[in-house]
């Protein structure tokens, strides 16, 4: 099955990496999951806890080639990204609209802000002009540490480079400007002691 981005660029999955040490003591650190992986693993822990209901967000696809080899079975061949995404969760959580991207980078020193696009920036903006909260979740994979950022202090970096300024936020400054999510068991990902602090500063 072949999908496609909107610009016509193919999408192509990467494969998974075999294990080459089946025996090989177990640590977070070899896990090999994605960020991706730990926050939907987190979400699934809050709502079975009833703490917070938040999802990932589905990404519409527009399907345009499909085989059916069997009467019982459908095979899609091509499909489509029908329009760019906004960011990749929403949720409730204490009667508060929650909305975040969640990115990594493999950059040690900073985070490259190539990896947001303009919409989503625009999009953080609108949710924040009606009260409800926006962020985004950093990880630098190499350390494994990982930083909530509010999406206020998001556009503050944003702006500065359509001001011409750098096109990266120093780990310095993420450091600064953020607050460190200390990982744990279950939930991986405790975002949501960090989103209280917010609404704490801010509501």
């Amino acid at each position: 099955m072949a999908f496609n981005y909107p610009n016509g660029r193919k999408f192509v999955p990467q494969p998974m990496k075999e294990r080459k040490d089946p025996l090989k003591k177990f640590s977070y650190s070899n896990r090999g999951k994605t960020l991706e992986d730990d926050l939907n693993e987190t979400n699934q822990y809050y709502l079975a806890h009833g703490i917070a209901v938040i999802h990932k967000k589905p990404t519409p696809v527009q399907i345009v080639d499909v085989h059916y080899p069997k009467r019982s079975a459908a095979v899609i061949k091509e499909a489509y990204f029908k329009q760019a995404s906004t960011t990749d969760y929403n949720g409730v959580y204490k009667g508060k609209y929650i909305d975040f991207e969640a990115k990594e980078t493999k950059n040690s020193s900073s985070f490259p802000l190539k990896n947001f696009h303009e919409h989503q920036v625009e999009h953080m903006k609108q949710i924040v002009q009606h009260d409800g909260i926006a962020f985004v979740i950093i990880r630098f994979s190499a350390t494994d540490s990982i930083y909530l950022m509010s999406s206020e202090q998001l556009v503050l970096y944003w702006n500065r480079m359509k001001d011409g300024g750098r096109k990266s936020i120093t780990l310095e400054e993420v450091k600064a400007s953020s607050k460190k999510i200390t990982l744990g068991f279950q939930p991986r990902i405790d975002y949501i002691k960090v989103v209280d602090l917010l609404i704490a500063e801010n509501f």
